[in-house]
């Protein structure tokens, strides 16, 4: 485990450096995220206009789950989409090679390989708006809310993370896989709402094919008091089963990769 930790450091601070050499991304990255976080409080401001809930939701219930939606997404976009690009690129290219011969984990690897550090800057937005709805909402995180919160997230991190490794792993099979991860991106921007104001099928979408629900619908629900034991169970198992799953067709995916040594 200090191992992984280790080379998880390692390439953050190779992606720092790499991106040090072009400083103005990240003022375009913090206004990026200003303008996302401008227009998503805009949208909940016109909503809230018209009425006092949605989908029993109050305003600042809802802005927490905007923290989590913004959380969830900066990591994705800091290390998971970077570097399973990266690795379908290799795949592309046969240099996955260069992975494959390392003493470590190679799903490890490809995992953390690539950072976009600036992402980092809505990593920090959501958390600051998750510190805002809280002393709006005037919650008091006790220890077991808390840990609860901490596990869900944690959950619906692996949720998608599997989601990614297992899209990114037909790239063994299929030349370009790229336009299924742009349909991931595109329907994860439902998550800024919650999933209970969508019809039924999309629900279910939602929560099972594209488990946006688990990654930002659960966690905002344990923040506020409203997770249920059979929900945090579910996100538990779900979590599992995936990271189990994604894992097996990771392996499989491994021996049909014929690369440059070939």
């Amino acid at each position: 485990m200090i191992t992984y930790f280790r080379l998880l450091l390692l390439f953050f601070r190779l992606g720092l450096l790499s991106e040090m050499e072009y400083r103005a991304n990240f003022y375009v990255q913090v206004f990026q995220s200003l303008l996302g976080l401008g227009m998503s409080l805009g949208g909940l401001a016109v909503v809230f206009s018209h009425t006092d809930t949605l989908g029993g939701w109050r305003p600042d219930e809802l802005l927490a789950l905007l923290g989590v939606f913004f959380l969830i997404g900066g990591l994705i976009h800091l290390v998971v989409q970077p570097s399973m690009s990266r690795f379908m690129e290799d795949v592309r290219m046969g240099t996955l090679d260069f992975t494959l011969t390392k003493p470590e984990d190679a799903q490890l690897l490809v995992s953390i390989k690539q950072f976009e550090v600036w992402k980092f800057a809505d990593v920090i937005l959501g958390l600051v708006v998750l510190g805002i709805a809280l002393a709006r909402l005037r919650l008091s995180l006790g220890l077991g809310q808390a840990a609860a919160f901490g596990l869900v997230l944690l959950c619906g991190a692996a949720i998608v993370y599997s989601f990614w490794l297992f899209l990114a792993t037909l790239s063994f099979w299929f030349v370009r896989v790229e336009n299924i991860l742009v349909i991931f991106e595109s329907v994860y921007e439902a998550g800024r709402w919650p999933v209970s104001i969508y019809p039924r099928w999309l629900r279910l979408t939602l929560t099972f094919v594209v488990p946006v629900a688990f990654a930002v619908t659960v966690p905002a629900q344990s923040l506020i008091g409203r997770l249920n034991t059979q929900t945090l169970l579910g996100a538990i198992a779900l979590a599992l089963f995936l990271l189990l799953l994604s894992r097996l067709f990771w392996k499989i995916g491994i021996r049909h990769y014929s690369g440059a040594s070939a």
